[in-house]
């Protein structure tokens, strides 16, 4: 199965291209019908990750997928599951 990955390690303290990244995956998923998303914000203090999850939890975004997994092995990464298009 293709996914994508988006890697947040360089952009950790920057939160509005955090989210413009964030939107920009997610966009490019949906055209080219891409259904798994692999996100890295890191293990740190966890701030990231949290920021990323009030991102993915929004109205309008939370329509575009049905399941956000969280690596039991790697807690610094997230796997976005998207609707089928």
């Amino acid at each position: 199965m293709a996914k994508l990955k988006l890697d947040l390690h360089d952009i950790f303290n920057k939160g509005k291209k955090i989210d413009a990244e964030l939107m920009r995956v997610l966009d490019e998923a949906v055209e080219k019908g891409i259904r798994l998303i692999e996100i890295i914000p890191g293990k740190g203090s966890g701030q990231l990750k949290k920021h990323v999850l009030r991102f993915l939890d929004q109205k309008h975004i939370r329509k575009m997928y049905h399941r956000i997994d969280k690596d039991s092995k790697n807690w610094g990464r997230l796997f976005i599951h998207l609707k089928k298009q």
